[in-house]
C-alpha cells in the first residue's frame, strides 16, 4: 500500500486539534485514519518549529511586496505596449491616407 501525502495545512489542523484537548488524541487519530506515532512526530516537528510560524513574517512580506513591484511593473509594460500599439496604427493609417508606403520597421534583435 503507497505511503499517503498529508499537506501542511492537514496536519497543521490536526495538531492544533490535539493542542485544544477537546477530543483524546487516540479519537482523532482513528477519526483521521492516522498511525498515532506518524501523529505523534507531526506534533514534536509542529512543536520544534512553531517559532518559524513568526520569523518567517519578514520574508514573506519581502516577496508579497516584491510580487506586487513585479505586478505593478507587468501592468506598466502592458499598458505601454497597448499606447505604442495605438500610436503605430495611427501612423500607419495616415501613411495609407496619404499614398505612402509604410516604413518597414526593423526587428528588435535582444542578442545584441
Amino acid at each position: 500500500m503507497p505511503k499517503r501525502k498529508y499537506t501542511a495545512e492537514f496536519k497543521s489542523k490536526i495538531i492544533i486539534a490535539i493542542l485544544q484537548g477537546d477530543k483524546e488524541f487516540n479519537i482523532i487519530c482513528s477519526e483521521n485514519n492516522l498511525n498515532p506515532n506518524m501523529v505523534r512526530k507531526w506534533k514534536q516537528d509542529f512543536l520544534q518549529n512553531a517559532h518559524l510560524v513568526f520569523d518567517a513574517a519578514p520574508e514573506q512580506k519581502i516577496a508579497q511586496r516584491k510580487e506586487s513591484d513585479l505586478k505593478k511593473k507587468n501592468d506598466q509594460m502592458l499598458k505601454t505596449i497597448g499606447q505604442l500599439t495605438l500610436e503605430r496604427d495611427f501612423l500607419q493609417d495616415c501613411f495609407r491616407q496619404v499614398g505612402e508606403p509604410i516604413p518597414e520597421i526593423p526587428e528588435f534583435n535582444s542578442k545584441g
